[in-house]
């Protein structure tokens, strides 16, 4: 199926005329023998379930990397793979953020608020779906929290409680409701929020969602999953985890372009935006990254009570949450290559592929061109980023299918075809 770009604007309507014509792969599809694709079965969290835009919602769900994937494994005899869709009557899901102007050069988002899937405003429960999946990918699900119980109930995920039958034991948790699902091929993207969850609010460990994963802990509970995983000597994919500053969500609001916001609307020359550090206040620098949201709460210079500006001056300092410092954020990429490297020795030690999604990752950080489309991590025009600024497209999630299928055919000898980029959208222009 076609899902091509109606809005991406005349940029890259002029680039897909003037892009060459994508190379297709030049061999059979087949399978190979080292690997049985007919009950593959995904494992992750809000990537792998196609949240996309701040939001879970059924155009997300459709091109979900994993779902992009199967449809591939299919090519070469794989076999049926599930999604749990929200109905065309709720399509919109947990809600999520659309692209409603530019203003000067500047996105104004607003939230999409109607056909939502929710069956109780408080707590806030989704409608459930709990016919057998393949996708058991769950937004928010780390790696500690697969393992603790409680977590699927009405005062836990709400997306891993949607897809539990309504008398499920409070105990259940997404380890063992992962891992009893009789498949034969499985692919591993748990991880990322056991970092990124700590970096997005600013390094303030402010509750279960926001804790650095310890490396003893991810180690444990890694070899633990993938030892359960292949039992029976199931193959599978375990993917490494991304360096979370190289996202939009980090590299968008620069100190740069706030001094420079500052400025425009100032008669007095700023030079320097302060900014709250665990070791006090300091004037921020360009190896210091602003969150995503900050630019958006509109807190820059404004007075508090005694009349101080906010971020210009040291006494009225920017929070913490709203800044992964230099020194903060050495500790987060740090961790990232802790984790990656036990995922590694993991895939290593068990004869499973590995989706180095990390290296990919960063190689869009820079740019690159595939099948005539150019993709970067730059906020909108990049292509590969939604509008939340962590979560991909469905031209980043074409691409994510791509890595892995290019692991799958490494590794267990298969020639399983690649999903042609261009035929997969970007943000959507208003």
């Amino acid at each position: 199926m076609k899902r091509r770009n109606l809005y991406i604007g005349v940029a890259l309507v002029i680039l897909s005329i003037t892009a060459c014509k994508p190379t297709l792969d030049e061999y059979t599809p087949t399978a190979g023998t080292k690997a049985d694709f007919s009950k593959y079965i995904a494992i992750g969290n809000s990537l792998s379930a196609g949240y996309a835009d701040g939001g879970l919602y059924l155009e997300g769900q459709k091109v979900a990397f994993p779902l992009l994937i199967a449809e591939q494994l299919q090519k070469v005899g794989g076999g049926e793979f599930k999604s749990p869709f929200f109905s065309e009557e709720q399509s919109n899901g947990s809600g999520y953020l659309r692209l409603k102007a530019l203003v000067n050069g500047q996105p104004v988002t607003e939230q999409v608020t109607d056909k939502l899937a929710y069956r109780s405003a408080s707590p806030k429960l989704l409608t459930k779906f709990t016919d057998p999946i393949n996708n058991l990918g769950v937004p928010g699900m780390r790696m500690d929290m697969a393992f603790a119980p409680y977590i699927g109930t009405a005062a836990g995920n709400m997306y891993f409680e949607r897809l539990l039958p309504e008398g499920t034991l409070p105990t259940m948790n997404y380890f063992t409701y992962s891992t009893s699902q009789n498949h034969t091929f499985f692919t591993f993207s748990l991880g990322n929020n056991d970092v990124l969850g700590y970096a997005t609010n600013g390094a303030v460990n402010d509750g279960p969602t926001t804790t650095l994963t310890s490396t003893a802990l991810f180690n444990s509970l890694l070899n633990n999953y993938v030892s359960t995983l292949t039992v029976k000597k199931q193959k599978g994919v375990l993917a490494t985890i991304p360096d979370v500053t190289s996202v939009p969500y980090f590299t968008t609001v620069t100190r740069e372009l706030l001094l420079a916001g500052v400025n425009a609307a100032s008669t007095t020359k700023v030079t320097d935006i302060y900014i709250a550090t665990k070791s006090g206040p300091r004037a921020a620098t360009d190896q210091d990254y602003f969150v995503l949201p900050f630019s958006a709460a509109g807190l820059l210079g404004v007075p508090n009570e005694n009349k101080i500006p906010y971020g210009l001056h040291p006494l009225n300092p920017v929070e913490d949450k709203y800044v992964l410092d230099v020194t903060e954020a050495k500790e987060v990429v740090a961790r990232v290559n802790e984790f990656n490297k036990i995922i590694k020795s993991v895939a290593a030690s068990n004869q499973l592929a590995v989706a180095d999604v990390n290296a990919f990752l960063t190689a869009v950080k820079n740019g690159i061109r595939i099948d005539g489309l150019a993709v970067s991590a730059k906020y909108i025009t990049g292509n590969g980023f939604s509008l939340d600024g962590i979560h991909l497209t469905p031209i980043g999630n074409a691409l994510m299918a791509n890595v892995f299928i290019e692991a799958i055919n490494k590794t267990y000898g298969a020639q399983v075809p690649r999903l042609n980029i261009s035929d997969f959208r970007g943000v959507k222009l208003p």
